[in-house]
């Protein structure tokens, strides 16, 4: 039977935090990955620890976006930490998107469509004149253009992405029950997987608290 996945976000600059959350959440049901965000990777032991990390399937959630030159040389400048994963804004644009591939050698370079923090009231106020879905769905096809591995989306729009990409499809905005807190577009993880998603980013629901009965807590509600 194929295993669920999720990739465990260790948001955090606490080295022995992070240890702990590795630690604790390895498990026999569920295939675990570890995602770090831009507060572990730029703490001052960030980037050591991970260079050291063994065995682990690695996720480095840097969300490139930049020019194309900065958007390449910043894969060359991480090449030695070997990550499983990388993200770039899709946002960056298509020349951006094929530098950055071009230098990502085994490294699967995932596209971060719109953030699941944002909804379409958040999307005026930046300026987009398209509402998430139709956003969304114009990265994926812009995504799949530059030949990335990956998306990252919300599982809400896992099935409109799944049209245009065959690709994995990670999805955030994660929760096990209604708690938002700075997320907008949430599903529970039994929704996004029957939505078709490849990969969940879980954070909080399983770091904060007793981390070993919240691993069993999802595997109980995915069992359910």
């Amino acid at each position: 039977m194929k295993k669920n996945k999720i990739f465990v976000a260790c948001d955090s600059n606490n080295v022995q935090k992070v240890r702990k959350i590795i630690r604790e959440t390895r498990n026999s049901k569920i295939a675990i990955g570890y995602k770090f965000g831009l507060e572990f990777l730029n703490s001052r032991n960030g980037r050591n620890f991970i260079a050291n990390l063994k065995n682990e399937t690695t996720f480095g959630d840097y969300k490139i976006n930049d020019i194309p030159n900065t958007c390449a040389n910043t894969i060359k400048s991480i090449k030695d930490l070997k990550f499983n994963y990388v993200t770039i804004h899709i946002s960056s644009g298509l020349n951006a998107l094929k530098a950055a591939k071009r230098f990502a050698g085994n490294t699967k370079l995932v596209g971060v469509t719109i953030l699941t923090s944002l909804d379409n009231k958040s999307l005026k106020a930046i300026g987009f004149n398209k509402n998430v879905k139709k956003l969304v769905l114009h990265q994926a096809k812009l995504a799949n253009k530059a030949k990335l591995d990956g998306i990252v989306c919300s599982a809400q729009e896992v099935n409109t992405v799944k049209t245009v990409f065959k690709k994995e499809i990670i999805t955030p905005g994660i929760r096990f029950n209604s708690e938002a807190n700075d997320q907008k577009r949430i599903q529970t993880p039994k929704q996004a997987y029957e939505n078709g998603a490849d990969w969940l980013v879980i954070g909080r629901n399983i770091t904060k608290g007793n981390i070993k009965k919240n691993i069993q807590k999802l595997i109980d509600h995915l069992n359910q």
